[in-house]
């Protein structure tokens, strides 16, 4: 009953390109996702008409290698950030942004600010009170780099 059912060219097909998309999630580098891509492509060109084995197979390598090739940089643009991209993205949530000093900064211009209420431990460029309203320049691992507020 089973070989019955992948007998059928279309749905070998489908069924290989399904197993491919969902290596693709439990594997690094988005490249396996275009030969679930070509599978798929070649099922439907199974289902419009009946192409032979071996036009079966030139169907799936063409379609794999030319989306690997045309579409895999784009797509990553698109749905993945680069490391840079994504300290950026965290930075941004940070840079610019208002906080609330909750000590007094000591000698060393360090102490705490309040940020989307957590404290967080800051350094500054000259001493700080409690109160002061500030703006964060940059993130530095769990340290806000801040100045005031002008």
């Amino acid at each position: 009953m089973i070989t019955d059912i992948f007998s059928r060219p279309e749905v070998f097909w489908f069924a290989l390109g399904l197993l491919f998309f969902l290596f693709e999630l439990v594997t690094p580098g988005f490249f396996i996702f275009f030969f679930g891509f070509g599978a798929c492509i070649t099922a439907v060109a199974c289902l419009i008409g009946e192409p032979g084995i071996n036009l079966q197979i030139i169907i799936f390598a063409v379609i794999s290698v030319l989306s690997l090739l045309g579409l895999r940089k784009m797509m990553r643009r698109k749905f993945f950030f680069t490391e840079d991209e994504k300290s950026r993205s965290i930075e941004d949530e940070f840079t610019g942004r208002e906080a609330v000093a909750v000590t007094d900064f000591d000698g060393n211009n360090r102490g705490k600010v309040e940020f989307k209420g957590t404290q967080w431990k800051a350094e500054a460029d000259i001493p700080v009170k409690t109160g002061q309203i500030v703006e964060i320049t940059y993130k530095e691992g769990f340290i806000l780099k801040v100045k005031f507020k002008k």
